[in-house]
Order: structure tokens, then C-alpha cells, then sequence
């Protein structure tokens, strides 16, 4: 009985408000069909794509440069501080690896004929990884690295299957497709560089 009341209340208060006319008090806060409609064209912001959607170019090359720049630098720590030849071998084939993924996605860009500058600094979640690396302690320091591999390694295959598949740009979604198998791979060994750090604890 109740919801039949408010039902008809709701109704009626419709019909009140219609026959009424619009009126500023009445109908603030309500949208009629054509101001719902309207709303995205109103208010631009709602359709315009967040940082984090990974099918942009932009976003994309924003973030496998990052990942690129991350594992040079990460790379030429291990090579000061590592004593573990396993490591410091991973570390060199990961340093020349990404030199020319570096090199591939600006061609691609360039291909692509889009207006994309890759970053030139690491993001602060990249740079925070790095600082963490150079401050571990001598005893977890290859351990340390090799984590930080299979967690950026995986994030980087996500990243480029991804985009190889619902990409916005051609030339880019090649590249992202090209890369992927060899980031797998690079993902099969760091965890079986982790596996090796994990069993000896």
C-alpha cells in the first residue's frame, strides 16, 4: 500500500510540476531527457579519456618509455653494486634489450606520424622502485632487483597486450605486438631469477 502511495505521489508530483511549467526552485537538481542527453557535450571533461586509459598513444608511450628508462637505470645500479654474476648477466641483457625497445617505439611513433615526445624523467612510482634499489642493503639487494623485474616486467606485458590489442594507433599496436613475446620472456626469467632468491631464504 505504501509504495503504491509513493508511486502515485511520485506521478502526480510529475504532472503537478508539468502543468506548472519549469520552474527554477521546482526543477533544480532534475534533468529532463534533452538536458541528459546534452550533458556529455555540456560537460566535455566526462567523455575526455583518464591518464590511466592504456588504449591512448599518448598514455602508452608515456608509460613503456618509463619502463624502458627504469630498466636502464636500474640496470647500471646493478652493475656498481651486484656481486651475483646470474644478476649482473640479466641486468646487461635488460640494459641493451630496452636501449632498443627505446629505439623500436620511436620509430613507431615516428611511423605513426603522431605528435608524441616520450618522457625523459621517470614517473615517482618508477623513481620510488629505484631509489628503494639503490638504498637496499648489500645482503637484499639481488633480491630486491629481481622483485622489482617480475613486477615491472609483468606490468610492461600487460601494458603492451593491451594496447596490441584495443590500441588507437597502427603503427604503435605493431610495435606493442612485436614486444610483447620478448617481455614475456624477460618476465620467464626474472621469476626464475626471484625462484632461485626465494628458495635459498
Amino acid at each position: 500500500m505504501t509504495r503504491k502511495l509513493l508511486i502515485v505521489g511520485a506521478a502526480f508530483a510529475a504532472l503537478s510540476l508539468a502543468a506548472c511549467g519549469p520552474k527554477a526552485d521546482d526543477t533544480k537538481g532534475a534533468a529532463t531527457p534533452a538536458e541528459q542527453a546534452a550533458t556529455p557535450d555540456a560537460n566535455p571533461a566526462a567523455t575526455v579519456p583518464t591518464p590511466s586509459d592504456e588504449t591512448k598513444a599518448a598514455t602508452f608511450v608515456a608509460k613503456a618509455a618509463a619502463t624502458d628508462m627504469y630498466e636502464v637505470e636500474a640496470s647500471k645500479v646493478v652493475a656498481k653494486r651486484s656481486t651475483n654474476a646470474e644478476v649482473k648477466k640479466f641486468a646487461m641483457m635488460m640494459e641493451k634489450a630496452h636501449t632498443k625497445t627505446t629505439a623500436d617505439l620511436k620509430a613507431a611513433i615516428a611511423a605513426s606520424g603522431a605528435m608524441i615526445t616520450p618522457p625523459t624523467a621517470l614517473p615517482a612510482d618508477l623513481q620510488d622502485k629505484l631509489d628503494d634499489l639503490n638504498k637496499s642493503s648489500d645482503g637484499d639487494f639481488d633480491k630486491t632487483y629481481a622483485d622489482d623485474q617480475v613486477d615491472v616486467h609483468q606490468a610492461a606485458l600487460n601494458l603492451m597486450q593491451r594496447y596490441a590489442q584495443d590500441g588507437d594507433t597502427a603503427a604503435i599496436k605493431a610495435f606493442a605486438a612485436a614486444t610483447a613475446p620478448a617481455v614475456q620472456e624477460h618476465l620467464n626469467m626474472a621469476e626464475g631469477l626471484k625462484n632461485g632468491f626465494d628458495k635459498a631464504k
